[in-house]
């Protein structure tokens, strides 16, 4: 799971990196006054941290939810554990019993 959690993140990351490299690219090519492409740069910058953020939102949920049901399976075998361990200890004495002397 978490390997699956760090393609993801690296996935999110190489394509956010991706898409500002090739917008800067696109507006320092082209032509318009240096108080434009400013504005646009700095719009652009705006955005992509904003996806940023949200991508960083929705994963750090899923992995609440994986972190949930870690500890969710964890309880449930504790409890099993410490029912096979009750049932052995009341077994016990019976089988003292048993043993002949």
């Amino acid at each position: 799971m978490s390997e699956s959690k760090g393609s993801a993140l690296e996935t999110f990351a190489t394509f956010l990196l991706g898409a500002a490299t090739g917008f800067v690219l696109g507006i320092l090519f082209a032509p318009a006054s240096g108080k434009e492409t400013r504005k646009k740069i700095k719009e652009e910058v705006i955005k992509t941290g904003e996806k940023a953020k949200e991508g960083y939102e929705k994963i750090t949920k899923e992995a609440e939810k994986g972190i949930k049901v870690v500890k969710e399976k964890t309880q449930e075998g504790i409890e099993a554990i410490k029912e096979y361990l009750d049932k052995k200890k009341d077994d016990l004495p019976k089988k003292h019993r048993d043993i002949p002397e």
